[in-house]
């Protein structure tokens, strides 16, 4: 693999760094914001989610502009969006402005799961594939550790030390912004949506320049005809599409109904029913950051090599087994294994569900689908996160904790036959051929080397 073709990958993935960044640093700054405006608790609660508000609109729409203006265009965006809502929100004046700029905020992270993984997945060559487009979840969680550090740093600096900590942002911001103007458009926007042909070979050719010409020309063929294949007509909800509809709307289903958004913004409050006091719960939470991290790393390296189907069968394992005990565990007192159980339901989650489930998305669709594919993907998501996030207070109040956890393990129980009954194996094999593969869609010309 080039030096160039990462530099391009890690550019594009830094946008999930600042979506880790943006989303976890309003944590050192929410109650000063509320005591600073004298908030009530409803109008609070909802300045704090103006974000994922924005999030689901941003994943929503995020398709068009990545379709119409093109996948780099999209990415500089993005960009620009965190720098508004990051400057936006260190001179916030009122409750009014700092809701509008966290929902610009919200906006460029919705955008940048649908564009980011797509990029990536359209200029990395298939033996590379995962681990490129799963730079993208490791910025994610790269992003949370940084914002964490930041405010930490921060919160000493006198009574505008929230502002700094949100305003901060529009730094790297600014840079990621920079170095997307460095960024080549993908050669499957120019040559399925532009239809340039002599622009898609020349990116081609970057990508793989010790490929011949000849075997780069028939590949770009192969990719204009499958993107202007008439059977489809230009319509996204049709029945050839059937499948990677179904495997997107599951992987992302399933990825939040294994409670993971519960346990990472809810960790301490998870770990103070075990009887930890609030200094204890909140240490054992950072733990939790530093696990996802770790084997945030570990599901990398493994996914070209084991493959995307193989690790979510690992991770639904995982999941069963931590999430059962954890059941257990507050079914029957046993609470000084709960944190063990949470510490290892995170890294289950690093491996298997959060290594895969953008790079799959990013995969299984067609060239002229793909960024609508990503949308849907991206959309199913943040609206079970934003369900899921809304209702975990109000299920552990109503329920006791063990069934709670029960539930969740009950989640990831048909997971794990779903994996087995529906997912394919995408691991090594050229974007066109995973199309041919899932939805019969193949030219005359086909090719499937890249």
């Amino acid at each position: 693999m080039k030096a160039r073709i990462y530099l391009w990958s890690l550019t594009a993935a830094l946008a999930g760094f600042l979506f880790g960044f943006d989303t976890v640093v309003i944590s050192g700054a929410e109650q000063t914001i509320q005591s600073l405006w004298k908030l009530s608790p409803g109008l609070h609660g909802f300045a704090m989610a103006s974000a994922l508000y924005g999030t689901v609109v941003g994943s929503l729409l995020g398709s068009w502009p990545t379709d119409r203006l093109g996948r780099k265009p999209t990415l500089f965006a993005i960009g620009i969006l965190y720098v508004i809502s990051a400057v936006g929100c260190g001179y916030a004046g009122n409750v009014e402005w700092f809701i509008a700029a966290r929902f610009i905020g919200g906006l460029g992270i919705g955008v940048s799961t649908v564009a980011a993984p797509l990029y990536i997945s359209e200029i990395a060559p298939p033996a590379y594939r995962g681990r490129l487009a799963g730079l993208f979840q490791f910025n994610i969680v790269f992003g949370i550790i940084i914002a964490f550090l930041s405010n930490y740093l921060l919160r000493g600096v006198g009574e505008n030390a929230w502002r700094w900590m949100l305003g901060v942002a529009a730094f790297p911001s600014v840079i990621y912004s920079a170095l997307c103007l460095g960024l080549p458009e993908s050669p499957r926007w120019l040559l399925g949506r532009k239809r340039d042909r002599e622009a898609g070979i020349e990116v081609l050719q970057l990508i793989t320049p010790d490929v011949p010409r000849s075997k780069i020309e028939a590949e770009a063929d192969e990719i204009l005809v499958l993107s202007h294949e008439p059977v489809e007509a230009g319509r996204f909800w049709t029945r050839r599409l059937r499948i990677p509809i179904l495997l997107a709307c599951f992987i992302a289903f399933f990825n939040q109904l294994s409670g993971i958004n519960a346990v990472l913004y809810f960790a301490p409050r998870i770990f103070e029913l075990t009887g930890l006091g609030p200094k204890a719960a909140m240490l054992q939470s950072v733990g939790i950051g530093v696990t996802n991290l770790l084997f945030t790393f570990v599901g990398l390296w493994l996914i070209d090599r084991l493959g995307r189907r193989t690790l979510l069968y690992l991770g639904s394992f995982g999941y069963i087994l931590s999430l059962g005990l954890t059941s257990w565990a507050f079914f029957t007192g046993h609470f000084s294994i709960v944190p063990a159980c949470i510490f290892a339901f995170i890294a289950a989650h690093a491996v298997g569900q959060g290594a895969v489930i953008w790079v799959l998305i990013s995969e299984i669709f067609p060239n002229r689908h793909r960024a609508h594919g990503q949308a849907l993907g991206s959309l199913t998501h943040w609206t079970f996160a934003a369900l899921l996030t809304t209702f975990f207070p109000s299920m552990v109040t109503a329920f006791a904790p063990g069934y709670v956890f029960l539930f969740f393990c009950g989640m990831m129980m048909l997971q794990l036959l779903w994996v087995k009954l529906m997912v394919p194996e995408t691991k090594g094999v050229p974007l066109e051929e995973i199309e041919h593969r899932l939805t019969g869609i193949r030219s005359r010309n086909a090719v499937t080397s890249a």
